[in-house]
């Protein structure tokens, strides 16, 4: 049936997002040792509700209209994307939607995940930056405090929402130097 093909349809899609790392080897010897570079690709991976919630003016719509907050939190961020050029991962929760299967999409230019039942954002935001720590050049945007000490536990980079708004403040008042 269409719904059961639909439901493993955004399985493992993540992978594709992900660049394989480097092989370097010596330029004397090619049978000598391997090691392994991060990627150059810097990713981004950003925890919406605890975003939102954090934020005074995300925050505030939220009390109104979360589907509102949630809207306005992916638009900012797809100009912040726009002008760093890093891949950026914006998760939701959908953990308490009753047979939620997960869905990824590409909103513009950054990918946006909903979370299956019985998942939250931050189990997703764990699994990812454990697959990609090591690898790449990876930072999470959470203020929850466990989460925190799991991601650096990863060997990613970690903004707090108070310092990524601080980011995204800099970075939308770079961008309004370059229009003027």
């Amino acid at each position: 049936s269409i719904l059961g093909q639909a439901g493993g349809a955004n399985r493992n899609q993540k992978k594709n997002w992900i660049r394989q790392r480097k092989r370097v080897v010596s330029s004397t010897d090619s049978r000598g040792p391997v090691a392994y570079k991060r990627s150059a690709e810097k990713y981004l991976l950003v925890d919406g509700y605890n975003i939102v919630f954090a934020w005074d003016e995300l925050n505030e719509l939220a009390k109104d209209n979360i589907d509102a907050a949630r809207d306005r939190l992916m638009d900012i961020l797809c100009n912040y994307q726009a002008y760093m050029g890093m891949t950026l991962i914006l998760v939701f929760d959908a953990y308490k939607v009753k047979g939620g299967i997960g869905q990824m999409l590409d909103y513009h230019n950054i990918h946006v995940v909903y979370t299956k039942e019985a998942e939250t954002a931050d189990q997703y935001i764990e699994k990812l930056a454990h697959n990609m720590g090591r690898e790449h050049d990876v930072t999470v945007a959470t203020s929850d405090g466990l989460e925190q000490l799991i991601i650096r536990g990863q060997g990613c980079k970690l903004w707090s929402a108070r310092e990524f708004y601080a980011e995204v403040k800099r970075v939308e008042e770079a961008i309004r130097r370059q229009v003027e």
